[in-house]
Protein backbone atom coordinates (compact mmCIF):
# COMPACT_ATOMS: atom_id res chain seq x y z
CA UNK A 1 0.00 0.00 0.00
CA UNK A 2 2.89 2.35 0.74
CA UNK A 3 4.29 1.74 -2.75
CA UNK A 4 0.92 2.60 -4.31
CA UNK A 5 0.65 5.74 -2.19
CA UNK A 6 4.11 6.86 -3.22
CA UNK A 7 3.32 6.14 -6.88
CA UNK A 8 0.05 8.08 -6.63
CA UNK A 9 1.86 11.02 -5.04
CA UNK A 10 4.52 11.00 -7.77
CA UNK A 11 1.87 10.95 -10.53
CA UNK A 12 0.01 13.86 -8.90
CA UNK A 13 3.26 15.83 -8.60
CA UNK A 14 4.05 15.30 -12.29
CA UNK A 15 0.59 15.51 -13.94
CA UNK A 16 -1.42 17.39 -11.34
CA UNK A 17 -4.54 16.34 -9.37
CA UNK A 18 -6.04 14.61 -12.43
CA UNK A 19 -2.92 12.55 -13.06
CA UNK A 20 -4.38 9.15 -11.99
CA UNK A 21 -7.44 9.74 -14.17
CA UNK A 22 -5.27 10.63 -17.16
CA UNK A 23 -3.16 7.49 -16.67
CA UNK A 24 -6.23 5.25 -16.38
CA UNK A 25 -7.83 6.81 -19.48
CA UNK A 26 -4.66 6.36 -21.49
CA UNK A 27 -4.35 2.72 -20.43
CA UNK A 28 -7.98 2.14 -21.37
CA UNK A 29 -7.52 3.64 -24.84
CA UNK A 30 -4.38 1.55 -25.38
CA UNK A 31 -6.23 -1.62 -24.37
CA UNK A 32 -9.11 -0.80 -26.75
CA UNK A 33 -6.66 -0.15 -29.61
CA UNK A 34 -4.79 -3.43 -28.92
CA UNK A 35 -8.06 -5.39 -28.79
CA UNK A 36 -9.29 -3.92 -32.08
CA UNK A 37 -5.93 -4.64 -33.73
CA UNK A 38 -5.96 -8.26 -32.56
CA UNK A 39 -9.51 -8.76 -33.81
CA UNK A 40 -8.72 -7.28 -37.21
CA UNK A 41 -5.69 -9.55 -37.63
CA UNK A 42 -7.26 -12.76 -36.38
CA UNK A 43 -6.97 -15.80 -38.72
CA UNK A 44 -9.68 -16.29 -41.28
CA UNK A 45 -12.49 -18.68 -40.50
CA UNK A 46 -12.03 -22.07 -42.25
CA UNK A 47 -15.69 -22.05 -43.31
CA UNK A 48 -15.19 -18.66 -44.96
CA UNK A 49 -12.18 -20.04 -46.84
CA UNK A 50 -14.27 -22.99 -48.01
CA UNK A 51 -17.02 -20.69 -49.27
CA UNK A 52 -14.50 -18.63 -51.22
CA UNK A 53 -12.90 -21.72 -52.72
CA UNK A 54 -16.18 -23.20 -53.98
CA UNK A 55 -17.47 -19.87 -55.25
CA UNK A 56 -17.29 -19.50 -59.01
CA UNK A 57 -15.14 -16.71 -60.53
CA UNK A 58 -18.12 -15.22 -62.38
CA UNK A 59 -20.02 -14.74 -59.16
CA UNK A 60 -17.34 -12.41 -57.82
CA UNK A 61 -17.30 -10.40 -61.04
CA UNK A 62 -21.06 -10.13 -61.41
CA UNK A 63 -22.63 -9.98 -57.94
CA UNK A 64 -25.73 -8.27 -59.29
CA UNK A 65 -26.71 -11.48 -61.10
CA UNK A 66 -27.01 -13.50 -57.90
CA UNK A 67 -30.52 -14.33 -56.75
CA UNK A 68 -29.70 -14.46 -53.06
CA UNK A 69 -28.66 -11.58 -50.85
CA UNK A 70 -24.90 -11.12 -50.56
CA UNK A 71 -22.80 -12.08 -47.58
CA UNK A 72 -22.56 -9.93 -44.51
CA UNK A 73 -20.05 -7.17 -44.10
CA UNK A 74 -16.69 -8.86 -43.56
CA UNK A 75 -15.34 -6.08 -41.34
CA UNK A 76 -18.33 -6.33 -39.01
CA UNK A 77 -18.10 -10.13 -39.15
CA UNK A 78 -14.73 -9.90 -37.37
CA UNK A 79 -16.37 -8.06 -34.46
CA UNK A 80 -19.39 -10.38 -34.27
CA UNK A 81 -18.23 -11.81 -30.94
CA UNK A 82 -19.06 -8.59 -29.07
CA UNK A 83 -21.30 -6.73 -31.56
CA UNK A 84 -24.12 -9.30 -31.21
CA UNK A 85 -25.82 -10.46 -27.99
CA UNK A 86 -25.03 -14.01 -26.99
CA UNK A 87 -28.59 -14.66 -25.85
CA UNK A 88 -30.82 -15.74 -28.74
CA UNK A 89 -33.93 -14.15 -27.23
CA UNK A 90 -32.18 -10.79 -26.79
CA UNK A 91 -30.81 -10.96 -30.34
CA UNK A 92 -34.27 -11.75 -31.78
CA UNK A 93 -35.85 -8.92 -29.80
CA UNK A 94 -33.27 -6.41 -31.05
CA UNK A 95 -33.66 -7.63 -34.65
CA UNK A 96 -37.43 -7.20 -34.42
CA UNK A 97 -37.06 -3.68 -33.01
CA UNK A 98 -34.69 -2.69 -35.82
CA UNK A 99 -37.02 -4.17 -38.44
CA UNK A 100 -39.89 -2.19 -36.97
CA UNK A 101 -37.66 0.88 -37.30
CA UNK A 102 -37.16 0.12 -41.00
CA UNK A 103 -33.67 -1.41 -40.90
CA UNK A 104 -33.95 -4.76 -42.68
CA UNK A 105 -30.26 -5.49 -43.24
CA UNK A 106 -28.62 -8.64 -41.87
CA UNK A 107 -26.01 -6.44 -40.23
CA UNK A 108 -28.54 -4.15 -38.54
CA UNK A 109 -27.86 -5.45 -35.01
CA UNK A 110 -24.09 -5.26 -35.49
CA UNK A 111 -24.25 -1.75 -36.94
CA UNK A 112 -26.46 -0.66 -34.04
CA UNK A 113 -24.04 -1.93 -31.37
CA UNK A 114 -21.07 -0.59 -33.32
CA UNK A 115 -22.75 2.85 -33.41
CA UNK A 116 -23.27 2.70 -29.64
CA UNK A 117 -19.64 1.72 -29.06
CA UNK A 118 -18.24 4.33 -31.48
CA UNK A 119 -20.41 7.22 -30.28
CA UNK A 120 -19.65 6.41 -26.64
CA UNK A 121 -15.92 6.50 -27.34
CA UNK A 122 -16.29 9.73 -29.33
CA UNK A 123 -18.11 11.31 -26.40
CA UNK A 124 -15.34 10.30 -24.01
CA UNK A 125 -12.67 11.47 -26.45
CA UNK A 126 -14.40 14.82 -26.94
CA UNK A 127 -14.64 15.31 -23.17
CA UNK A 128 -10.96 14.40 -22.78
CA UNK A 129 -9.90 16.87 -25.48
CA UNK A 130 -12.02 19.68 -24.09
CA UNK A 131 -11.25 19.19 -20.41
CA UNK A 132 -7.61 18.09 -20.49
CA UNK A 133 -5.97 19.22 -23.71
CA UNK A 134 -7.85 22.50 -24.21
CA UNK A 135 -7.91 23.23 -20.49
CA UNK A 136 -11.66 23.57 -20.15
CA UNK A 137 -11.64 21.72 -16.84
CA UNK A 138 -9.32 24.02 -14.94
CA UNK A 139 -10.52 24.57 -11.41
CA UNK A 140 -12.99 21.66 -11.49
CA UNK A 141 -13.09 19.20 -8.61
CA UNK A 142 -12.53 15.47 -9.20
CA UNK A 143 -16.26 14.64 -8.92
CA UNK A 144 -17.18 17.38 -11.37
CA UNK A 145 -14.50 16.17 -13.80
CA UNK A 146 -15.86 12.62 -13.59
CA UNK A 147 -19.36 13.89 -14.37
CA UNK A 148 -18.11 15.91 -17.34
CA UNK A 149 -16.27 12.82 -18.59
CA UNK A 150 -19.09 10.32 -18.15
CA UNK A 151 -22.07 12.37 -19.37
CA UNK A 152 -20.88 12.83 -23.03
CA UNK A 153 -19.98 9.13 -23.25
CA UNK A 154 -23.37 8.09 -21.86
CA UNK A 155 -25.18 10.43 -24.25
CA UNK A 156 -23.25 9.01 -27.20
CA UNK A 157 -23.91 5.44 -26.08
CA UNK A 158 -27.66 5.85 -25.62
CA UNK A 159 -28.22 8.09 -28.67
CA UNK A 160 -28.72 5.14 -31.12
CA UNK A 161 -31.30 3.59 -28.75
CA UNK A 162 -33.22 6.86 -28.62
CA UNK A 163 -33.04 7.22 -32.41
CA UNK A 164 -34.33 3.66 -33.01
CA UNK A 165 -37.15 4.12 -30.50
CA UNK A 166 -38.25 7.34 -32.19
CA UNK A 167 -38.06 5.68 -35.61
CA UNK A 168 -40.30 2.84 -34.41
CA UNK A 169 -42.89 5.28 -33.04
CA UNK A 170 -42.86 7.38 -36.22
CA UNK A 171 -43.24 4.34 -38.49
CA UNK A 172 -46.10 2.98 -36.40
CA UNK A 173 -47.89 6.32 -36.58
CA UNK A 174 -47.36 6.49 -40.34
CA UNK A 175 -48.58 2.92 -40.88
CA UNK A 176 -51.63 3.52 -38.69
CA UNK A 177 -52.50 6.70 -40.61
CA UNK A 178 -52.13 5.19 -44.07
CA UNK A 179 -53.57 1.73 -43.48
CA UNK A 180 -57.28 2.63 -44.06
CA UNK A 181 -56.41 4.20 -47.43
CA UNK A 182 -54.38 1.15 -48.43
CA UNK A 183 -57.33 -1.12 -47.62
CA UNK A 184 -59.65 0.99 -49.77
CA UNK A 185 -57.21 0.79 -52.70
CA UNK A 186 -56.74 -2.95 -52.18
CA UNK A 187 -60.51 -3.45 -52.16
CA UNK A 188 -60.86 -1.55 -55.44
CA UNK A 189 -58.12 -3.68 -57.03
CA UNK A 190 -59.64 -6.97 -55.83
CA UNK A 191 -63.13 -6.02 -56.99
CA UNK A 192 -61.64 -5.06 -60.38
CA UNK A 193 -60.51 -8.65 -60.85
CA UNK A 194 -56.89 -8.58 -59.68
CA UNK A 195 -55.49 -11.24 -57.38
CA UNK A 196 -54.31 -10.47 -53.85
CA UNK A 197 -50.65 -10.54 -54.95
CA UNK A 198 -51.27 -8.09 -57.79
CA UNK A 199 -53.32 -5.85 -55.50
CA UNK A 200 -50.50 -5.68 -52.95
CA UNK A 201 -48.01 -4.73 -55.68
CA UNK A 202 -50.29 -1.99 -57.02
CA UNK A 203 -51.08 -0.61 -53.56
CA UNK A 204 -47.36 -0.49 -52.70
CA UNK A 205 -46.68 1.43 -55.91
CA UNK A 206 -49.39 3.98 -55.14
CA UNK A 207 -48.38 4.51 -51.50
CA UNK A 208 -44.71 5.31 -52.07
CA UNK A 209 -45.29 9.07 -52.24
CA UNK A 210 -47.65 9.47 -49.27
CA UNK A 211 -46.79 6.59 -46.88
CA UNK A 212 -43.32 5.21 -47.72
CA UNK A 213 -43.07 3.05 -44.58
CA UNK A 214 -46.31 1.21 -45.37
CA UNK A 215 -45.30 0.92 -49.04
CA UNK A 216 -42.01 -0.66 -47.96
CA UNK A 217 -43.87 -3.30 -45.95
CA UNK A 218 -46.17 -4.13 -48.86
CA UNK A 219 -43.17 -4.31 -51.20
CA UNK A 220 -41.49 -6.81 -48.91
CA UNK A 221 -44.67 -8.92 -48.82
CA UNK A 222 -44.84 -8.89 -52.62
CA UNK A 223 -41.17 -9.87 -53.00
CA UNK A 224 -41.46 -12.72 -50.51
CA UNK A 225 -44.58 -14.06 -52.24
CA UNK A 226 -42.82 -13.91 -55.61
CA UNK A 227 -39.90 -15.83 -54.10
CA UNK A 228 -42.29 -18.68 -53.26
CA UNK A 229 -42.61 -18.20 -49.52
CA UNK A 230 -45.83 -19.42 -47.91
CA UNK A 231 -48.48 -16.70 -48.01
CA UNK A 232 -49.65 -17.24 -44.43
CA UNK A 233 -46.07 -16.99 -43.14
CA UNK A 234 -45.45 -13.84 -45.19
CA UNK A 235 -48.57 -12.14 -43.84
CA UNK A 236 -47.77 -13.12 -40.25
CA UNK A 237 -44.25 -11.73 -40.66
CA UNK A 238 -45.70 -8.46 -41.92
CA UNK A 239 -47.95 -8.17 -38.87
CA UNK A 240 -44.99 -8.84 -36.57
CA UNK A 241 -42.73 -6.35 -38.38
CA UNK A 242 -45.24 -3.52 -38.34
CA UNK A 243 -46.13 -3.92 -34.67
CA UNK A 244 -49.51 -2.24 -35.26
CA UNK A 245 -52.71 -3.84 -33.99
CA UNK A 246 -54.69 -2.88 -37.09
CA UNK A 247 -52.23 -4.66 -39.38
CA UNK A 248 -52.20 -7.75 -37.14
CA UNK A 249 -56.00 -7.88 -37.25
CA UNK A 250 -55.92 -7.46 -41.04
CA UNK A 251 -53.47 -10.37 -41.33
CA UNK A 252 -55.77 -12.50 -39.18
CA UNK A 253 -58.73 -11.65 -41.44
CA UNK A 254 -56.83 -12.64 -44.60
CA UNK A 255 -55.52 -15.87 -43.05
CA UNK A 256 -58.99 -16.88 -41.88
CA UNK A 257 -60.46 -15.98 -45.25
CA UNK A 258 -57.90 -18.18 -47.01
CA UNK A 259 -58.38 -21.01 -44.49
CA UNK A 260 -62.17 -21.16 -44.66
CA UNK A 261 -62.43 -20.30 -48.36
CA UNK A 262 -64.55 -17.17 -47.97
CA UNK A 263 -64.44 -14.23 -50.36
CA UNK A 264 -61.41 -11.99 -49.86
CA UNK A 265 -63.28 -9.05 -51.41
CA UNK A 266 -66.11 -9.36 -48.88
CA UNK A 267 -63.65 -9.61 -45.99
CA UNK A 268 -61.76 -6.55 -47.26
CA UNK A 269 -65.00 -4.60 -47.68
CA UNK A 270 -66.06 -5.23 -44.09
CA UNK A 271 -62.63 -4.61 -42.59
CA UNK A 272 -62.02 -1.47 -44.68
CA UNK A 273 -65.31 -0.04 -43.38
CA UNK A 274 -64.24 -0.79 -39.82
CA UNK A 275 -60.89 0.92 -40.39
CA UNK A 276 -62.59 4.04 -41.75
CA UNK A 277 -64.84 4.18 -38.70
CA UNK A 278 -61.84 3.62 -36.44
CA UNK A 279 -59.96 6.50 -38.09
CA UNK A 280 -62.92 8.82 -37.50
CA UNK A 281 -63.04 7.69 -33.87
CA UNK A 282 -59.32 8.44 -33.48
CA UNK A 283 -59.83 11.93 -34.89
CA UNK A 284 -62.77 12.54 -32.53
CA UNK A 285 -60.74 11.26 -29.58
CA UNK A 286 -57.86 13.60 -30.43
CA UNK A 287 -60.32 16.51 -30.77
CA UNK A 288 -61.90 15.72 -27.39
CA UNK A 289 -58.47 15.59 -25.71
CA UNK A 290 -57.50 18.99 -27.06
CA UNK A 291 -59.52 21.15 -24.59
CA UNK A 292 -58.04 19.23 -21.65
CA UNK A 293 -54.51 19.70 -22.95
CA UNK A 294 -55.13 23.41 -23.53
CA UNK A 295 -56.53 24.02 -20.05
CA UNK A 296 -53.16 24.34 -18.32
CA UNK A 297 -51.71 26.54 -21.06
CA UNK A 298 -54.82 28.71 -21.02
CA UNK A 299 -54.62 29.13 -17.26
CA UNK A 300 -50.89 29.95 -17.34
CA UNK A 301 -51.23 32.51 -20.12
CA UNK A 302 -54.63 34.03 -19.30
CA UNK A 303 -55.16 34.06 -15.54
CA UNK A 304 -52.00 35.99 -14.48
CA UNK A 305 -52.56 38.90 -16.93
CA UNK A 306 -56.25 38.97 -15.97
CA UNK A 307 -55.39 39.19 -12.27
CA UNK A 308 -52.90 41.96 -12.96
CA UNK A 309 -55.51 43.93 -14.91
CA UNK A 310 -58.29 43.46 -12.34
CA UNK A 311 -56.38 43.57 -9.07
CA UNK A 312 -53.52 45.88 -10.08
CA UNK A 313 -55.46 49.18 -9.91
CA UNK A 314 -56.96 48.26 -6.55
CA UNK A 315 -53.56 47.39 -5.10
CA UNK A 316 -52.14 50.61 -6.47
CA UNK A 317 -55.00 52.64 -4.96
CA UNK A 318 -54.62 50.96 -1.56
CA UNK A 319 -50.90 51.65 -1.65
CA UNK A 320 -51.49 55.34 -2.42
CA UNK A 321 -54.02 55.62 0.41
CA UNK A 322 -51.55 54.04 2.80
CA UNK A 323 -48.86 56.50 1.80
CA UNK A 324 -51.25 59.46 2.23
CA UNK A 325 -52.28 58.23 5.68
CA UNK A 326 -48.67 57.86 6.70
CA UNK A 327 -47.96 61.43 5.58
Amino acid sequence: MEILSNLNTMIIDILGPLGPMIILGTIGLIMVAVTVTLILHQPEDPMAKLKKSVQSPNAAKEPQQRLRQGERNEQLQKFASFLEPKDVATLSKKQLQLRQAGYQSKDAVRIFHFAQFALGLLGLLGAFVYLIILGGGEGFSSNKMMIYFIVPGAIGYYLPSYWVTRRVEMRKEEITSGFPDSLDMMLVCVEAGQSLDQSIVRVARELHASYPALAQEFDMVAYEMKAGKDKVTVLNDMGERCGVQDVSSFVTVLVQSATFGTSIAEALRVYAGEMRDKRVMRAEEAANKLPTKMTLATMMLTVPPLLIILVGPSVHGITQLGNMGAN
